[in-house]
């Protein structure tokens, strides 16, 4: 198994800091690994509840009663199961002699999100857990990740056909399991549809009069499966910057499908030899990119952005980060340089620097602020 060091080290500082930790992800994404990891390391009394036990979630049928005498860490595992328990949560925290820790996992949804933002407020922190990152694989194994995606048992799996049979299986759960656990009652079918047709938008601007027409659905009733799917954290938005400038800018966000692997298997592509001839390599590939120097640059997604233009300028992703601006391109080639957007973009958004990522172990300038730099290089030296 890879070491996850970082995520285990940032949620052991939460819950130094806070009564309730949240560590929410995808399904399978490894929150039950890193969670075993935390509690092999714990000195004082760690219960565990795991609600797709059944005996579990038998003992849990009474949680005040079940949770009430219990000291130490307690660590509940697909809490979105159980209606109500962070009313509860708020009730035991904030007992004078209260003595216990809670670690909560699940699913991040939009039930999840709203019952504790709303019942937990200032008891409770966060701690989103990605998909693998290059950092933590190796940049030696770029083409493997960008292929099968990081979810640990698509990655780690003995050949390409296990990795893709294991991403079909995963599709079908969390379509027909998964996302009417979260309150979404969309029939599977047409999820499945839909979920294809965003990844055939992956990278591309958001259109949902145009699928909603695909789908014979009104364009409010397709942003409401969209922004299930962005709850779900396996479809992320990137929304428009646009300031007062004396041009037209694009104000619909652009949509990607979060993990590489998803998108492969939704598109039908089942190994990294069929990748690099298919359609949509190339916005692939600005996805998985950009979600590396993402997470290398430290930074919440809620600070980062696209720009882009009527008249055709365009930014792959601007991160306004304390005051600065940094402008990325991603273009999948062996010959980077200078294009017209990018000049349009040094000027129009004041860029303190621009990065073109590309497939590479090298970086070097080509033009003023501007530095090709290839993607493997980046992430090793942190961009």
């Amino acid at each position: 198994m890879i070491p996850r060091a970082q995520h285990e080290a940032s949620v052991r500082e939460l819950l130094r800091r806070f009564p309730v930790v949240g560590l929410i992800g995808a399904r399978q994404v490894g929150k039950t690994t890193l969670a075993r990891g935390l509690i092999g390391r714990e000195r004082e009394p760690v219960t565990v509840f795991d609600l797709e036990d059944p005996t579990d979630e038998a003992k849990l049928a009474d949680p005040k009663l079940a949770l009430e005498p219990l000291r130490g860490l307690i660590v509940i595992d697909e809490v979105q199961r159980l209606e109500g328990l962070f009313r509860l949560l708020r009730v035991l925290v904030d007992r004078p002699d209260n003595a216990a820790r809670f670690l909560v996992l699940g699913s991040a949804g939009p039930e999840l999100l709203r019952q504790s933002s709303e019942t937990l407020a200032g008891r409770i922190a966060y701690h989103e857990l990605p998909p693998f990152s290059l950092g933590e694989t190796g940049t030696e194994l770029v083409e493997r990740l960008w292929s099968r995606g990081g979810f640990p048992p698509s990655f780690l799996a003995p050949d390409d056909e296990g990795s893709y049979g294991w991403r079909g299986a995963f599709i079908r759960t969390f379509l027909e399991r998964d996302l009417p656990q979260l309150g979404v009652s969309v029939p599977a079918t047409t999820m499945r549809r839909f979920w294809t047709m965003v990844a055939h938008y992956h990278a591309n601007r958001w259109n949902g009069a145009e699928i909603g027409r695909a789908l014979g659905v009104t364009a409010p009733t397709v942003n409401t499966y969209v922004d299930a799917l962005v709850d779900s954290l396996v479809v992320r938005k990137l929304l428009p910057w646009h300031e007062n400038l004396k041009k037209r800018q694009v104000k619909a966000p652009k949509v990607y499908v979060a993990d590489t692997g998803l998108l492969h298997a939704l598109l039908g592509v089942g190994s990294e030899f069929a990748l690099t001839g298919h359609p949509k390599s190339g916005a692939s590939w600005e996805g998985f990119a950009m979600q590396e120097i993402v997470r290398t640059l430290g930074v919440d997604w809620d600070r980062c952005y696209y720009w882009a233009t009527h008249r055709g300028a365009e930014l792959d992703l601007l991160v306004s980060d304390g005051g600065r601006r940094i402008g990325f391109e991603f273009k999948r080639t062996s010959a980077p340089a200078m294009t017209r957007s990018m000049h349009s973009a040094l000027s129009d958004l004041m860029l303190e620097r621009l990065c073109l990522i590309f497939p590479g172990d090298s970086r070097f300038p080509i033009h003023e602020r501007v530095e090709a730099i290839g993607l493997n290089v980046a992430i090793a030296q942190g961009i």
